[in-house]
């Protein structure tokens, strides 16, 4: 056991004290094994010393990071699963033929591991656009899974949204793939044309059994908004069925944090403040609500990375600005309500 200047940090080294920070949170707990990110995170918070033990062997360094992994590998792996099966769901979709208990199936190896899914840092690698369609899908399926769990849906429904969520584009597989991969701006009939996924979808789904009501229409009302500005119907906030409404708000926030060919994903947190707008009118404001709340139950201690790239922790939560709290930068207090020029880009530390 020594301490350390952070200069002299050895990658690999094991913290064998807590490291606390001015205002006395802290910002890593003993035990953890430091890298270049952790160091870093340190130097931002200007600690000057650490008390660490002896470098870890090879083996142990490898198990342990096996253990921190472990979780997301088994996540990613039933994830990875569900998305080859519906890939070829999709690419072989027809009116007659849909796979749906193999589908379940699938989709409930990844519900049996919702509760290791963050939604705020689940990124998996998209290499083209059929891809990005694919686990958009995927994720707003978890996503809508977990908003039916936290509005009190009968346990029932869960599974179901979970499957609204899944295919609510399938009717994407009927539209030209040119027109979907087009980087520029769509002429007025391929925007027409792209709208009449929500048509093709629940066309594909109105006979098919095993599924409810609420994913058939979700299919065809994702697009609708409660002002009656939506598409394809013009349906307004008392004729869209709650399970679109749900997958609306899960895909709205899954599209935008998404990158794609013609767009770079925006961050989490400008998207929520962009869904809370939304609220006003277009999307469901009780599902917007709880949504926002649970995705900003920050705890003194969150460190995070602003879009200017400074890092910070977290020492004040207002609830009536959920996506704006207060920050420690380097001793300096940023209130992003008033800063609002800056926002929270990503996660670094979520405390425990």
């Amino acid at each position: 056991m020594k301490r350390v200047s952070i200069s002299n940090i050895n990658n690999g080294d094991q913290l064998v004290e807590d490291v606390k920070t001015e205002l006395g949170g802290t910002l890593f707990n003993k035990g953890i094994t430091l890298g270049h990110r952790e160091v870093e995170i340190l130097k931002a918070f200007l600690i000057r010393n650490v008390v660490v033990g002896a470098e870890q062997k090879e083996d142990d360094q490898q198990n342990e990071k096996e253990e921190r992994k472990i979780i997301n590998t088994d996540l990613m792996y039933a994830y990875e699963e569900l998305a080859s099966f519906i890939k070829k769901v999709f690419l072989n979709a027809t009116l007659d033929k849909l796979p749906l208990l193999e589908i379940r199936t699938n989709l409930e190896s990844v519900i049996s591991l919702i509760d290791q899914y963050d939604i705020l840092t689940f990124d998996p690698p998209v290499s083209d656009l059929k891809d990005y369609c694919i686990q958009k899908c995927i994720k707003v399926s978890m996503t809508a899974y977990l908003i039916a769990k936290w509005i009190h849906l009968p346990q029932k429904d869960w599974v179901q949204v979970a499957l609204a969520g899944l295919l609510h584009d399938i009717g994407n597989t009927k539209v030209d793939s040119e027109i979907l991969q087009k980087a520029g701006k769509l002429s007025s009939e391929e925007l027409k044309e792209v709208r009449r996924h929500t048509i093709y979808g629940y066309n594909m789904l109105k006979e098919v059994t095993g599924i409810n009501d609420g994913v058939k229409l979700a299919a065809l009302q994702h697009h609708e908004r409660c002002d009656g500005s939506g598409y394809p119907l013009g349906s307004d906030k008392n004729q869209i069925h709650l399970y679109a409404k749900i997958v609306a708000v899960a895909d709205v926030f899954h599209a935008m944090t998404s990158s794609r060919n013609y767009k770079e994903k925006s961050s989490p947190f400008v998207v929520l403040e962009e869904i809370q707008e939304q609220s006003f009118g277009k999307l469901e404001p009780s599902i917007v609500h709880t949504f926002i709340k649970k995705m900003t139950e920050f705890q003194s201690g969150n460190i995070v990375k602003l879009n200017n790239n400074m890092i910070g922790e977290i020492v004040f939560y207002d609830q009536n600005n959920p996506t704006r709290p207060w920050v420690n930068v380097g001793g300096e207090i940023i209130n992003l309500d008033q800063e609002r020029h800056l926002y929270i880009e990503e996660f670094l530390k979520k405390q425990i």
